[in-house]
């Protein structure tokens, strides 16, 4: 995947582009924050030096243990900004869409636009949000990608409402009177009691 023509064209090569640019440094946390396998980031990472875009310091551990740090490039950086310039125009023509409420005007034009989706989400480019209320308009579904990249920002939230409410039904009781072990007299406050 060394010509430029088909790197324009892969989303993962500028998912895993943009993760180094924000500062990951290491393989394994590519793969996580972007929800790529391990694999997948490591050919993604050998054709990017190879085109040169990143670069790779090699650094001592601890015990002497090699570790490889990504870093991009200028050329990598622009490329980056330049791609995320044409997103930006996308995902503002998409929010166009919606909003205008043409619905088959917008499916063709998602669909056109289907690849780009999880870096749009993954680059901040398009609000998860506004995105699953576009994907209930039109009545589709999420691909894969998609859904990694919405269970991310979820996960970056603090939790989803299946796992808020999975709390709230461990924590209730079934109507009837729960001993908590709290009788809401009597409590030892350490000795500051007597104010």
């Amino acid at each position: 995947m060394s010509s430029g023509r088909e790197f324009n064209e892969s989303p993962n090569h500028f998912m895993v582009l943009d993760a180094i640019a924000r500062g990951m440094k290491k393989i394994d946390s590519i793969a996580k924050v972007t929800k790529l396998s391990k694999d997948e980031v490591k050919l993604i990472v050998n054709d990017l030096l190879t085109q040169k875009l990143v670069n790779a310091n090699e650094k001592r551990g601890f015990f002497g243990n090699k570790k490889i740090e990504l870093s991009i490039t200028d050329t990598g950086s622009r490329i980056l900004e330049t791609k995320k310039e044409e997103l930006s125009y996308k995902s503002q023509k998409l929010q166009q869409l919606y909003q205008s409420g043409d619905r088959s005007q917008m499916q063709s034009y998602m669909q056109d636009n289907r690849m780009w989706i999880p870096m749009m989400l993954f680059s901040g480019l398009i609000n998860m949000v506004m995105f699953a209320s576009m994907m209930s308009f039109m009545g589709m579904a999420m691909n894969p990608a998609e859904s990694a990249q919405t269970e991310g920002q979820v996960d970056q939230s603090g939790g989803s409402a299946a796992e808020d409410s999975g709390a709230a039904a461990d924590s209730g009781d079934a109507g009837g009177f729960s001993d908590t072990g709290f009788d809401g007299g009597g409590m030892d406050t350490g000795g500051f009691d007597s104010f």
